[in-house]
């Protein structure tokens, strides 16, 4: 065998020995780039203990919006119960006053002029009450009539009043808040002058009302 035949076998032999060196030393790369199972483990806890406090979390809001709406529904339906109560407070003095009129007037002793003047101001009371809710009464009496607020119960013949104009009323009218919820019954003239159109807004009735 020659020399170079000779430095040939023994590369060859080194390269053999080292080649397990090498294997292994990939292997325990992989194995330290790789977590254990212990690590995964952990990681797995700690992402389903994130999920159950998300979960907890998720319930409790589901538990307060339910308790605002239930809430809420018993506020709105007390409102509706005893929305009157401000009104009805209002009222009573009124009744009362009625009631003392009435027991006065079956005494053996009547006075007119004190049962008039109690029905006087228990009226008084009532406008007042009802003025205050920003209730307010129509009496239209001697105006133009307006479709929109009087409603006409008739005409009655009249030459020294202005054509459709109010010249009873037979029933007041009331609004609340500006909004008209009863018109007023009037009784309204025909057969007399026209009647001065008051910037062009002024309605008259057909006489077959």
């Amino acid at each position: 065998m020659t020399k170079k035949e000779k430095d040939s076998e023994v590369n060859a032999e080194s390269e053999v020995v080292q080649a397990p060196a090498d294997t292994e030393e990939g292997a325990a790369a992989e194995a330290g780039a790789a977590p254990d199972h212990q690590e995964l483990v952990g990681l797995l806890e700690d992402e389903r203990a994130k999920a159950d406090d998300n979960w907890n979390k998720l319930l409790h809001m589901q538990a307060e919006l339910e308790n605002i709406k239930k809430r809420n529904a018993r506020d709105l339906a007390n409102a509706h119960k005893f929305a009157l109560e401000k009104i009805a407070l209002e009222l009573l003095p009124v009744r009362d006053s009625m009631e003392l009129g009435i027991q006065a007037a079956g005494g053996e002793q009547i006075d007119p002029g004190k049962l008039m003047e109690g029905a006087e101001l228990t009226l008084k009371m009532l406008t007042s009450t009802l003025e205050k809710f920003d209730i307010i009464a129509l009496d239209p009496a001697g105006e133009r009539f307006n479709p929109e607020l009087h409603q006409a119960m008739s005409m009655q013949e009249m030459t020294d009043a202005p054509n459709n104009t109010v010249v009873t009323v037979v029933q007041k009218g009331y609004t609340l808040n500006g909004r008209l919820i009863r018109p007023a019954l009037v009784i309204v003239s025909t057969g007399g002058p026209k009647a001065v159109e008051n910037g062009g807004s002024a309605q008259e009735i057909d006489e077959k009302a």
